[in-house]
């Protein structure tokens, strides 16, 4: 049998020790300032709180972030306080003082603070403006008595709503960047997904459009890790669950 010459004996074992001083010192984690934002998702049943945390590491200027903990407030949702407001505003209050306890103290004033309500507080408003702007009234007093950054509590529009559905969605496949074998962040090369939302009355159809010229004026442009993405979302009335269920009752009578 033939023997490794000693040479490539030892240019292996250097090599192993070189890897194995890379593989503990590549990420300096502990040089990396962890910050955090707050997030209110005002649906239509209920409403829940949700905390993230980044880095100061970007990928083409924008920020990655990884969700942390998440509360659900208590009761219904914000839309079925309109004969109340000051209890929606209220009932906000279990989470906050959770998300207290989360994110350090030092760390509250610098933290962003958003609400943001979807269809339940859209139908409101187009039946009842004063009472919608009544409970975001309340809900900003609330926000705005917390230790953290408010930035803001609205009515999101449907586009903008689907369209952060879109961006959850591909965020969360990777569609946006990737890690390589470096742990450095590079783009994914991978095409964007269409989200299919179904709600109770009507289901959203969410895509890329990869042409500008085709971009309608409803749609959404979005500038994320160096790149445009135009969205655009196509309803589907009487396609929701509650039209379904309806349709299926109606068939098994028949």
């Amino acid at each position: 049998r033939e023997l490794l010459p000693p040479w490539l004996v030892i240019v292996a074992g250097l090599t192993g020790i070189v890897l194995l001083c890379v593989s503990t010192k590549d990420v300096p984690t502990a040089l990396l300032r962890t910050k955090y934002g707050i997030v209110l998702d005002a649906g239509p049943s209920r409403t829940v709180l949700f905390i993230y945390q980044w880095t100061t590491t970007k990928a083409n200027k924008t920020g990655v972030i990884r969700g942390c903990s998440s509360c659900p407030v208590q009761g219904p949702g914000v839309s079925s306080y309109s004969d109340s407001p000051q209890k929606a505003g209220k009932s906000l209050e279990p989470c906050l003082n959770w998300a207290q306890n989360e994110i350090p103290a030092e760390q509250h004033s610098q933290t962003p603070l958003y609400l943001g309500a979807t269809t339940s507080m859209r139908q409101l408003n187009l039946s009842y403006p004063t009472l919608s702007d009544s409970l975001l009234a309340a809900l900003t007093g609330t926000l705005k008595s917390s230790p953290f950054s408010f930035q803001g509590a609205q009515i999101l529009s449907s586009p903008e709503e689907e369209a952060f559905s879109w961006v959850a969605v591909n965020y969360v496949l990777e569609n946006f960047f990737k890690y390589d074998w470096q742990g450095q962040l590079v783009p994914s090369r991978k095409r964007m997904a269409g989200v299919l939302s179904v709600g109770g009355t009507s289901a959203q159809l969410t895509s890329e459009l990869e042409e500008e010229k085709q971009a309608p004026k409803e749609g959404v442009r979005l500038q994320l890790y160096g790149q445009t993405h135009r969205v655009h979302t196509r309803q589907c009335l009487c396609h929701g669950t509650e039209q379904l269920r309806s349709r299926l009752l109606s068939v098994l009578i028949q």
